[in-house]
C-alpha cells in the first residue's frame, strides 16, 4: 500500500526550512513506499523529493477576527492533485519522534480521523495538526464553509471543530498516545520548568505545536521573542513590562533547551 503524506504551506511563515525537515521525518519514521506532497503558492528551496504541487484553487475571503486556520478549507476539495483515496495530512510545525506506520493502518480508510485535542479536554474535539481521510470526503464542509465562511469561523472558532462536529459520517480519533501536545503535554508545570527540559512522553509518534510555540524555540529555549534566555534573563525580564500578561503566566512561559527535538527536528 502507498502512504500518502501531504502538507499545505501559503505565505512566508513557514516555507522550505520547515517543509524539508517535515520531509525528512517523514522519510525516517516511515516503512515505503510513500508519497509526499506538499500544497504550496512558492516551490523555491524546497527539496527535490517533495512533490510541490499548486494550492487547490479556492475563491474565498479569509475570516477576520480568528484563531482557526481556515486556508485549510483548501484541503477539503473534491480533488487534491492526482491523489486519491486515504492522505495523512501533518502540519508543517510538528516532529515527528516514532513510526508514522499505524497511522495508515488504524481504523476504516473510508474514516476521517483525528488526533486528540488535549487543550478541550471535556469536548471530544479533534486536532486537524494530524489527521486521515480520504480525499474528496470532506468536498461538504467546503460547500458549508464557503456559503458564508466569515458565520462559520464566528460560530466555530478553529477550523478543527468545524471537522470535528461536521465531517460527514462524523470522526474518529487516533490513539492519544500517538499524538502529543508540546505546551501541554511535554512541558513541566511551573517551578519544574525553570529547571528542567520538557519532557518527550512514552509512546508519542508525533508532538505537535501549537500556540505559536515552534520547534526551534524549544532547541532554543526561553520562549518565543525570548529565543535562547538563560533562566537568569528570564528571571530579570520579570520586573519588565512584557506581552505574557500577568507575571504568573511570564513565569510559566519558559523552557529549557530541548535535545530530543533537535535530534527529531532536522533533515
Amino acid at each position: 500500500m502507498l502512504k500518502q503524506v501531504i502538507c499545505i504551506n501559503w505565505g512566508t511563515k513557514y516555507g522550505p526550512r520547515f517543509i524539508n525537515r517535515l520531509y525528512a521525518m517523514v522519510a525516517r519514521n516511515i516503512t515505503p513506499p510513500f508519497s509526499f506532497t506538499c500544497f504550496t503558492d512558492n516551490e523555491e528551496g524546497i527539496r527535490p523529493e517533495v512533490d510541490c504541487q499548486p494550492l487547490p484553487p479556492l475563491d474565498f475571503v479569509m475570516p477576520k477576527n480568528t484563531k482557526g486556520k481556515w486556508p485549510k478549507a483548501r484541503l477539503w476539495s473534491p480533488t487534491l492533485g492526482d491523489l486519491k483515496g486515504p492522505v495523512l495530512f501533518l502540519d508543517l510545525d510538528l516532529v515527528i519522534t516514532g513510526s508514522l506506520d499505524e497511522f495508515f493502518t488504524y481504523g476504516d480508510p473510508d474514516r476521517v480521523i483525528l488526533a486528540r485535542n488535549p487543550a478541550k479536554p471535556f469536548e471530544r474535539l479533534g486536532q486537524t495538526s494530524v489527521f486521515r481521510f480520504p480525499v474528496g470526503k470532506l468536498v461538504e464542509l467546503q460547500r458549508i464553509f464557503l456559503a458564508d465562511p466569515q458565520a462559520v469561523a464566528d460560530e466555530y472558532r478553529f477550523e478543527q471543530r468545524f471537522v470535528t462536529m461536521n465531517a460527514p459520517g462524523g470522526v474518529d480519533l487516533f490513539p492519544k498516545a500517538w499524538v502529543r501536545h508540546f505546551r501541554y503535554q511535554c512541558m513541566l508545570p511551573f517551578p519544574l520548568n525553570l529547571a528542567l527540559p520538557p519532557r518527550l512522553p512514552q509512546g508519542a509518534k508525533v508532538v505537535i505545536f501549537p500556540g505559536g510555540v515552534h520547534p526551534e524555540h524549544a532547541i532554543q529555549g526561553g520562549w518565543v521573542r525570548r529565543e535562547g534566555w538563560t533562566l537568569g534573563q528570564h528571571l530579570k525580564g520579570l520586573a519588565e513590562r512584557h506581552a505574557d500578561g500577568s507575571r504568573w503566566r511570564y513565569l510559566r512561559h519558559y523552557m529549557r533547551p530541548t535535545g530530543w527535538v533537535a535530534d527529531h527536528w532536522k533533515e
